[in-house]
């Protein structure tokens, strides 16, 4: 914090703002940073690196595979967008073991045919496993005799603690500054006409603002009259020490184990293989119970922790070993599960710039950050946002019924 007001002194005024430098928000520093040097402040509430939000561990999961034009047009960008990151930072983020997708054979399967419908509607490859072909190629798994599977080259994992600190280094590199530990109170209209960011140590002027503050979203967009609905839920993931560590290696020559998503009845699961410090990583997808980001706690659900390891003791046995750690974490989700990547115009704001993640955007996070800075620098961006606007039903029908999950059809919420 002192070495952001320390480099700026007496400085209030930058082109671009950026509030909320998690993944999303740290990607936005970066690129806009390639654009404007040392216009471009950060304005973090916590402690950079903290994990009270939504982006903040060791890995996540990045694909191509996707059910829905709007993402499958844009996921091969996400990969050439970190690959960037990766090229100016000289680290590795991106890890590709490759990705399954796993059903049960008339309960889920359906699920599973739209993602095949997809990619080949996309022209994005993709094989289909039998549960013998699965066993045989990865024999990790004891699938079941009813167990089906779609496996995709490319999927992998990117590490987004270090990616977030990775996207503010070279930012802060490039000229920018970050401010942390500074929580944004309001936002307005300056007499001049620029945007006013009232924070706890000051205000600041700029002539574009880019918000992207997951589940506070709207405690900052709300002094200027806008809300995005969403449902903020405590969701978690827990790590397990296995003692076969080789056997779910995310780099080993021989024999490297997949991320995987396996879609049940009732949850979506998705795992991932060692990386870093950690050990093997499962969780839910939208499993948890609806908070505010004011009343979550970070106590974990022992039930499902528990719905975790009976699964994986059904089809993955090896994975499993002493409980590591259970990690929460927050959800951001708007009522149909897709994107906000806006301006809000409506409003009188269209010098501010919104993005919601909605719960699955780590893997887009530096795409993102890139499509905010041309938005931001320039009005318009080259990627296809189209149908993540603010005008669509789920943003302004009140009566818009949620569709929390990406796979199953149920919702607990």
């Amino acid at each position: 914090m002192a070495d952001g007001l320390e480099k700026i002194g007496s400085r209030r005024h930058f082109q671009y703002i950026v509030v909320g430098c998690g993944g999303i928000g740290s990607g936005a520093l970066y690129w806009l940073s390639k654009r404007a040097a040392g216009d471009v402040l950060g304005l973090e509430q916590f402690q950079l690196g903290h994990d009270n939000g939504g982006s903040q561990d060791v890995s996540r999961i990045i694909r191509l595979t996707y059910h829905d034009d709007r993402y499958l047009r844009l996921t091969p960008a996400t990969f050439e967008a970190w690959s960037e990151v990766e090229r100016e930072s000289g680290q590795q983020l991106v890890y590709r073991p490759g990705g399954l997708q796993l059903s049960e054979r008339g309960e889920t399967d359906h699920i599973m045919e739209k993602y095949a419908v997809a990619l080949q509607r996309n022209n994005i490859p993709f094989e289909r496993l039998t549960a013998d072909q699965l066993k045989a190629r990865y024999p990790q798994f004891t699938p079941g005799p009813n167990t089906v599977a779609l496996f995709q080259k490319d999927a992998g994992l990117v590490d987004a603690a270090l990616g977030n600190a990775t996207h503010v280094q070279l930012a802060r590199g490039n000229g920018a500054v970050v401010i942390d530990r500074c929580p944004v109170l309001r936002i307005g209209r300056h007499p001049n006409g620029n945007i006013e960011v009232t924070t706890t140590l000051g205000k600041f002027t700029c002539r574009r603002l880019v918000v992207t503050a997951g589940a506070w979203i709207n405690d900052v967009l709300g002094s200027i009259g806008v809300h995005v609905p969403v449902t903020v839920t405590q969701e978690q993931v827990t790590y397990f020490g296995t003692p076969h560590m080789k056997d779910f290696k995310k780099d080993r020559r021989e024999l490297k184990f997949p991320i995987f998503i396996y879609h049940t009845p009732r949850y979506d699961f998705y795992g991932m293989p060692i990386h870093a410090n950690s050990g093997t990583k499962i969780g839910i997808d939208a499993g948890g119970p609806q908070v505010t980001a004011s009343t979550r706690t970070f106590t974990p659900d022992p039930a499902r922790v528990k719905a975790c390891t009976d699964m994986l003791q059904k089809r993955i046995p090896k994975f499993l070993g002493p409980e590591l750690f259970t990690k929460t974490c927050l959800y951001a989700m708007t009522p149909d599960r897709h994107f906000v990547v806006d301006t809000c115009s409506r409003q009188g704001y269209s010098d501010v710039i919104v993005c919601n993640g909605a719960g699955h955007a780590y893997k887009f996070a530096s795409l993102l950050g890139k499509i905010l800075s041309e938005l931001a620098a320039d009005g318009r961006t080259r990627y296809d946002i189209s149908q993540f606007n603010m005008d669509r039903p789920a943003i302004t029908d009140p009566n818009f019924k949620p569709v929390f999950y990406m796979g199953t059809a149920q919702s607990k919420l």
